[in-house]
């Protein structure tokens, strides 16, 4: 008889979070609890092979990766916006920012 772990697979919105508890066979990958959670069927704009990346307790992970009991895997949303990219035009465009939130002429 083969032996079982228990895993959550999580996926947060923006105003909240999707938690599906499993018992999956040992062995299991993170991309087959992804796939068990239903979470694919409810969300079609999850993308495992595309835009959506994969992680175990905050830390990136291959959907190939093979889970432990009581692992937390994690889908995450895109960026909407490189927060890099975001601070660079905003310097480009000499926008000087100054505690307190009030004009920058004072």
């Amino acid at each position: 008889m083969a032996e079982h772990i228990r895993v959550e697979v999580v996926y947060a919105l923006q105003h909240r979070a999707e938690v599906v508890q499993l018992q999956l066979d040992e062995g299991a990958t993170a991309r087959q609890a992804v796939e068990a959670s239903g979470l694919l069927q409810k969300y079609p704009d999850i993308e495992l092979d595309g835009r959506n990346k994969l992680g175990i307790f905050a830390k990136l992970a291959k959907p190939d990766t093979v889970l432990r009991d009581r692992d937390r895997i994690e889908i995450y949303r895109p960026l909407i916006a490189d927060p890099k990219a975001v601070r660079k035009k905003r310097a480009d465009e000499g926008k000087v920012m100054k505690k307190g939130g009030g004009p920058a002429e004072e």
